[in-house]
């Protein structure tokens, strides 16, 4: 506990990480504020079934995401997640288009190009997911007199001007929060979100639990065991890395090589993150927007509106292990960390430089990636377990799946941008050995 708050003084001794971390804060109480801001029409006391809407299914889970707004009709109820799925798009198409790649080679000025049409893409998704979230409203407010004070034409335009506007100003706060704050901004706005709705999930829960026949303290405190255990076993996930020894030379004379040092290159089982989890997710949010938000019906709608079911749980734990091996090939590049080694007179003992070096580390990341990608999908679909076992649905979110891996991923790495701070100032980082493993050079988006 004495290191506990030694550290946090160290942390407010430096001037510059103190005003990033008070940055950091005043961006996310503008964007838990602007969460509760109802759309200029709406009755904010009306909200009854839409929150009833999003109590259970997928409906939930994009609710989660953004922090409540979707069941609040806030101005930011579209959240975060158009412009994840347009980023999405935008890097499928560096694999398969020409254009796209040449920008990717570009370096900087290709970066701003293909972040200026990932904007553009984003407000082409919202002017389409917008007006349907309205349709929904509508449909939802309809029983209740005076709910919406305008249903009109004007409604509909100004409602969708404002929720495009609401997510590109939830855009703007993440890039000031990466440039200027603490973390990666629009992961640190979603695990936000998340952690905004536990208090509500964990009192649904407790009143679960204390109902007629719903197990009482004991049920509660096993679910709460669980969760830990759940909890470090993402952690362990997110910081699993295979060593690979590599040996360097100390002198070079000639073409003699004299006494040597062998270091290791560690290599993360989950090289990608929590971004495969992200990935999947909003491609799983797809099906119920386009079928306007509506879970209703049946077929392939009904069977990717219920996220307990079998072919969503099947098709989110395929999506993750493909976008996992995805983002350890963007991430992980076995050519350039050998040739690296082959700069500094390295080499991996038992094995040639050049091409065969590349072929090794490429065997191993692939071999590494796939346990890891499988375990990581595991994970992300617990929750569909904990909801058959009997657990609110809210609540069950937490057991694994996106929120737990989201939220210890970007925690760790917030934690690991603190520390790299702390330690640069010749201060004792927040651990007592080692480093924390964060997610290394993985961005968010």
């Amino acid at each position: 506990m004495k290191r506990f708050f030694s550290t946090i003084k160290n942390i407010f001794k430096i001037e510059d990480l103190r005003s990033r971390i008070l940055l950091t804060l005043g961006f996310i109480l503008i964007y838990r504020l602007g969460a509760h801001i109802v759309l200029p029409g709406v009755n904010p006391n009306a909200l009854s079934a839409l929150s009833k809407q999003t109590a259970e299914g997928v409906l939930s889970l994009l609710d989660m995401f953004s922090g409540g707004a979707f069941s609040n009709a806030s101005i930011f109820a579209l959240g975060i997640m158009p412009y994840i799925s347009a980023s999405i798009v935008v890097q499928l198409l560096g694999i398969a288009v020409p254009y796209f790649q040449r920008l990717q080679r570009e370096g900087e000025s290709g970066r701003k190009k293909i972040n200026q049409i990932t904007r553009f893409l984003t407000i082409a998704i919202l002017l389409i997911q917008a007006p349907s979230y309205i349709a929904n409203l509508r449909i939802q407010l309809a029983q209740t007199p005076g709910a919406v004070i305008d249903g009109g034409l004007f409604f509909t335009i100004s409602s969708t001007i404002i929720l495009t506007a609401g997510t590109m100003f939830i855009l703007w706060l993440g890039e000031r929060i990466t440039d200027k704050g603490i973390g990666n901004g629009i992961s640190l706005l979603i695990m936000v979100g998340i952690i905004a709705r536990l208090p509500y999930a964990l009192a649904g829960e407790f009143v679960a639990r204390f109902e007629q026949a719903g197990g009482g303290l004991l049920v509660l405190l096993i679910e709460l065991v669980v969760l830990f255990i759940v909890f470090v076993l993402a952690i362990a996930l997110v910081q699993a890395v295979r060593k690979i020894p590599v040996q360097y030379a100390k002198r070079v004379v000639g073409n003699k090589q004299y006494g040597g040092v062998r270091q290791y290159i560690p290599l993360k089982v989950n090289a990608a993150g929590v971004m495969p989890i992200i990935f999947a997710q909003a491609l799983m949010f797809l099906p119920i927007m386009f079928a306007g938000f509506s879970s209703e019906g049946g077929g392939f709608i009904a069977a990717f509106a219920d996220y307990t079911g079998f072919w969503y749980n099947f098709t989110f734990a395929v999506l993750i292990i493909v976008f996992t091996y995805f983002y350890t090939a963007v991430t992980i590049n076995p050519r350039q960390m050998a040739e690296d080694m082959k700069k500094n007179g390295g080499f991996i003992p038992g094995v040639k430089p050049g091409n065969k070096t590349v072929e090794f580390l490429d065997d191993i990341m692939s071999k590494i990636t796939l346990p890891g990608s499988i375990f990581l999908a595991i994970i992300a679909i617990l929750p569909a377990f904990a909801r058959l076992l009997g657990v609110n649905s809210q609540f069950a979110q937490f057991y694994g799946g996106t929120s737990l891996l989201i939220m210890v991923g970007v925690i760790l790495d917030t934690l690991q941008q603190i520390e790299s701070h702390l330690l640069m100032r010749h201060y004792d980082g927040l651990t007592k050995s080692g480093r924390i493993k964060g997610r290394g050079s993985v961005s968010a988006m």
